[in-house]
């Protein structure tokens, strides 16, 4: 396909790592000089553009812009008949999208991860599955989504990552004066925690660590004791106050 990307940050540079050498040809936007130049360097298959040019080269476009002056920068370019935009902002709908876009079609709003660029991804989605999982399964899982308040739902839930990783890095950094190679417990820390979850439910995970006396059982009554779930829940509800 020829992929666009309009806004070239942090997540977008991920989704090129992740499509690139994949049969694509992909532009990406030069707004964010230093990102665009590195992929340049790296990926024969992507090129980088002014937005106009992106929007020329491209039919399917995926914006990572900020939905704040998403507007204005979106109502400067022209899109054509027959192009599929898809967006990864999180504060924009695909109902406004659509009046930004006409003639071309907004597809889809979808929420990547950093972890898009290695594959093994889960993508959140609305709109289009059928185009999404063209271009990133099976490489990534799309888990598609009813409405735009599921969307918000989920966004909201999905900011747990962060506290998790804050755990993992403390935890990590608690043992770190204890052992040789604290490189390789932070490591360990982490390979343990993705591929555990990964192998079953959390719900199932917890009973499974729930030997009485156990080093695991005990650190978390402890830390629910202190208010984990629900702190987490009222932090949750903070985000998501229409839930």
């Amino acid at each position: 396909m020829r992929l666009g990307f309009l806004g070239c940050g942090t997540i977008a540079a991920a989704v090129v790592h992740g499509l690139a050498g994949r049969g694509h040809d992909i532009t990406v936007s030069e707004r964010s000089e230093a990102t665009s130049t590195t992929l340049v360097s790296l990926y024969p298959e992507v090129s980088r553009a002014p937005n106009r040019q992106v929007i020329d080269q491209s039919d399917v476009i995926f914006l990572g812009l900020m939905a704040e002056g998403a507007g204005q920068t979106l109502q400067q370019l022209r899109f054509r008949e027959g192009q599929q935009v898809v967006s990864f902002m999180a504060g924009m709908g695909l109902e406004d999208l659509t009046d930004l876009v006409r003639p071309a079609a907004a597809q889809a709003v979808m929420m990547p991860f950093p972890g898009i660029a290695q594959g093994g991804s889960p993508i959140m989605a609305l709109g289009d599955i059928a185009l999404l999982s063209a271009i990133f399964e099976p490489q990534n899982r799309i888990f598609p989504l009813s409405d735009q308040a599921e969307l918000e739902a989920y966004l909201a839930a999905q900011a747990v990552l962060s506290p998790v990783a804050r755990l993992i890095a403390d935890a990590a950094s608690w043992l770190a004066p204890q052992v040789d190679d604290p490189q390789a417990a932070e490591a360990f820390l982490r390979m343990l925690v993705s591929t555990s979850l990964e192998a079953s439910s959390a719900e199932t995970l917890i009973e499974a660590l729930n030997t009485p006396g156990g080093y695991n059982q005990r650190l978390r009554l402890h830390m629910e004791g202190c208010g984990l779930r629900s702190d987490l829940e009222t932090g949750l509800s903070s985000l998501h106050p229409g839930h």
